[in-house]
């Protein structure tokens, strides 16, 4: 099966093809450029380093969110409109699956945490092997986060905390989860999208069905609540 995928969450975001079990070719964008200006060119380059054609593409999967909005808009829609182009479906993921995914082991709790700005994190907690969820995805202030997690009883000592926010707030981290704990970039997450998807090919939908994830409300929904509230 050859999977093409593609992950807009962050600004540099990725595509890759998955081919047969293996990681066939990969590519990393240009944070200076929108995904707007690089789309879908950057899924031509990819596709050409793995010597295929679009027309060879079996399954598609993107990265369904949470991340900036207007870059998931940008990226589900360009898999849209490539999937109903070619008659195939579409696999969404979670981008806080695949960043657990990254850093899957045998023994570790995984703490998937992505910059959300605002002083915010996207997180999630993990058990070891990167699929059965600790503690939900939320959206908050990473202070926050840590102490709702430790009234959870949550395993933090000894974490394995990935991605550009647990990069950033490494500091908050250290203290409340102790200097056992791991934070480790984030990696390019196309290849671990495709790979769930190859995992998961039952969760394929039709292009139009995909929903994106989130997690807070969008810009236009606050603005509504806080008119509403006026």
């Amino acid at each position: 099966m050859i999977i093409l995928s593609l992950d807009t969450t962050t600004r540099q975001g990725s595509a890759a093809v998955w081919r047969d079990g293996a990681l066939a070719a990969e590519h990393t964008g240009d944070p200076t450029l929108t995904h707007g200006q690089r789309l879908p060119g950057e899924l031509a380059n990819v596709l050409d380093a793995a010597g295929l054609g679009i027309e060879r593409v079996d399954l598609f999967a993107v990265a369904a969110g949470p991340g900036s909005f207007t870059g998931l808009r940008v990226g589900i829609a360009t898999v849209q409109g490539l999937a109903v182009a070619r008659g195939k479906k579409v696999v969404p993921v979670s981008a806080l699956d695949a960043l657990a995914r990254a850093a899957r082991n045998d023994v570790r709790p995984v703490a998937a945490w992505m910059d959300g700005q605002r002083g915010e994190v996207f997180a999630a907690l993990y058990a070891a092997d990167a699929v059965s969820i600790l503690q939900p995805p939320t959206s908050a202030p990473p202070d926050t986060t840590l102490e709702r997690w430790q009234r959870a009883a949550a395993p933090l000592a000894g974490a394995i905390f990935i991605g550009d926010g647990a990069d950033r707030y490494r500091d908050a981290i250290a203290r409340a989860a102790g200097h056992d704990a791991h934070v480790v970039p984030a990696p390019p997450l196309a290849r671990f999208i495709a790979r769930i998807a190859a995992d998961h090919p039952d969760r394929a939908m039709l292009p139009h069905a995909i929903v994106p994830i989130y997690v807070r409300a969008t810009d236009a929904e606050i603005a509504r609540a806080r008119r509403a509230a006026r």
